[in-house]
This record gives structure tokens, C-alpha cells and sequence, in this order.
């Protein structure tokens, strides 16, 4: 079967690791399905997997790709989630120790076809499209689990997204607006700052840009290049919700004024079989449909990784088969 795979790793040069060609049929262990891929889309976490962070080179050749929809053995059209659990493991799937994404531990799903476990498999709703339903497992996930679940975001706050462009970016812009928070967003680029307000933010800074008033929440996946202006936007009480950092670590983390104004820090990483419901259902219920930069057929998956490596994206990057 055709299929997107890391033959080898390289930090400096992940895309030089990047192959497109024939990998064997998946076979599903016991309480494992087969799902005919109908559209993937793609995530930082695969750019990363080429750099070697996340994937252990004793695993390659892997495919990659961690978000799909498609059509299980019994024709049931499903959306896949993408974060498998330890087989004894009992609620948050996000809180196991052992967990893995896929395409970290198991083959991914940029391929023909993906083995995953039944459990996670979420029924896909005829409302989203093919494209449109493999949008949601990682970035959007991320972004609901950001702002409803480990933050607790209510109507007529004020939310600053740092960064624009980006599928967890546009998706905490969509949901937050669609949810009556007040939404800023940051960005280093005009395209950026125009795309968001298109999206239905409320108003667009350039990067460090000093803030008409300090704001409730910050939702934060930058990192160092942001954390300072992050930290700083914050009003008494505040908190930031961090799900990533793809500038670096971020020093210093300025802890006398985390106490002094009583700063909340909260991770958050990915979210949960129900979290992925009910998003699903609010994008039905609120006509909601996550933002593509563009769609591209499997076999020109590297155009996409190119742009990803580059930063030049505006939305998601789906592979459709």
C-alpha cells in the first residue's frame, strides 16, 4: 500500500528522512480494526518524529500521520483518535504514563489503510467532510481540551492566542469566538493577523505588541519567543493554558510574577475519546468547519511536509486517498 514513512532522522534536516512509497499491509491484533484511509491530516508532531523527538530510531521505518478518518471492515465511516492507551488503563487516556500517539509506537495513518484499536474509533458525522473530520483529532482536539477542559473559558472573557496560521491556532480562534470568549490573537505576519480576524477574532497584535487591557486567559503553544509577552498580558488571577512549545523552552519563567499576581500555569496535551465527541458534536451543533490551507493526494505528501517545515500555512494540511 502507498504510504508517508520516516526511513531516517536527521534534526537539522528532518524532510531529508521523508520517504513516499510501498509499506506492507497492516494486520490487526486482537481488538484491533482496519480502517481504509479516506483523508489524514498532518501535525508538527510529524515534522518532530523526522527530528527524532517522539519516535525511537529502533522503530523506523515508521509511518507517519496520528489523524485520520475513513471507513472501518463493517463500512462504518469513522474519524480516528489517534492517542492509544496502556491495554489496563482506566480513564484519561492523557494521563497514562505508557501512552503513545500513533505513528510513535504504531504505524500511523498516513497510509492506504491503518490498524487502530476499536476503542478508538468515534462514528464520523455525515455533516464533515472527509477532509474536514481529519482535521479534528490532534490540533482541534488540542484546542477544545485547551479551552474547555484544562482551562475553563466562559463567555465575555478575553482569550489571547499567541500565534496565528497554525492548525491548533485556528482552531482555539474558531472555537473560542463560537463559544462568546472575546478572542485576541498575536502574530508576526500580516497574513497571519488578517486571517484570524477572518476567523472571527476580535482584534490582531503584531508579536510582543503591548495590549489595549490584560486579558483572562492566554492560550500559549510558542513557547521562549512568547512567554515573556504571554506572562505579562496576564490580569491578577489570569491563567495560561500550554500545550506546546515550538520556539524552545521558555526562560526565564518570571515566578515572582506567577505569585505575586496569583498566575495560573495549566498544561494540557491532546485530549480524550470523549473530549473528541463532544467536539464533533459542537462542530455539527454550532455548523462549525475547521480551516484547511489546502488538501494535496498522498502521493505529493512532501509539498505538505515542506510547507509545515516552513511555517507557510494557514490552517490544516490534509492528504485526502
Amino acid at each position: 500500500m502507498l504510504a508517508v514513512y520516516a526511513q531516517s532522522m536527521n534534526p537539522d534536516d528532518p524532510l531529508s528522512g521523508l520517504a513516499v512509497g510501498e509499506r506492507p499491509e497492516p494486520v490487526p491484533a486482537e481488538g484491533w480494526a482496519t480502517v481504509s484511509v479516506r483523508a489524514a491530516s498532518l501535525n508538527h508532531h510529524d515534522v518532530w518524529s523526522l527530528k527524532g523527538v517522539g519516535l525511537d530510531e529502533g522503530r523506523l521505518p515508521m509511518i507517519l500521520g496520528a489523524d485520520a478518518a475513513g471507513v472501518d471492515a463493517e463500512g462504518n465511516e469513522v474519524i480516528v483518535h489517534s492517542v492509544i492507551p496502556s491495554d489496563d488503563w482506566l480513564g484519561d487516556e492523557t494521563l497514562d504514563p505508557g501512552r503513545s500517539l500513533l505513528s510513535e509506537k504504531h504505524q500511523g495513518t498516513l497510509a492506504e489503510r491503518v490498524v487502530v484499536p476499536r476503542r478508538n474509533l468515534v462514528p464520523k458525522p455525515p455533516e464533515l467532510s472527509w477532509a474536514e473530520a481529519a482535521c479534528l483529532p490532534t490540533a482541534w482536539l488540542t484546542a477544545y481540551r485547551m479551552l474547555f477542559s484544562r482551562g475553563n473559558v466562559r463567555p465575555g472573557q478575553t482569550v489571547l492566542v499567541q500565534g496565528a496560521g497554525g492548525g491548533v491556532a485556528t482552531a482555539l480562534i474558531v472555537l473560542g469566538t463560537r463559544a462568546g470568549a472575546r478572542v485576541w490573537v498575536t502574530s508576526r505576519s500580516e497574513s497571519g493577523r488578517e486571517l484570524a480576524l477572518s476567523l472571527g477574532a476580535d482584534a490582531a497584535f503584531e508579536s510582543g505588541a503591548r495590549l489595549p487591557e490584560r486579558v483572562d486567559w492566554v492560550m500559549e503553544t510558542v513557547g521562549r519567543a512568547t512567554w515573556s509577552h504571554s506572562m505579562k498580558s496576564l490580569k491578577p488571577g489570569g491563567s495560561v493554558v500550554i500545550s506546546g512549545a515550538t520556539s524552545g523552552d521558555a526562560t526565564p519563567a518570571q515566578l515572582s510574577r506567577v505569585f505575586f499576581l496569583q498566575l495560573s500555569v495549566i498544561g494540557s496535551t491532546m485530549g480524550t475519546r470523549s473530549e473528541l465527541e463532544q467536539l464533533i458534536r459542537f462542530c455539527v451543533e454550532r455548523d462549525i468547519r475547521p480551516v484547511i490551507d489546502r488538501e494535496l493526494p498522498l502521493s505529493q505528501a512532501r509539498e505538505g511536509f515542506s510547507a509545515m517545515a516552513s511555517g507557510d500555512i494557514h490552517g490544516k494540511i490534509v492528504f485526502t486517498i
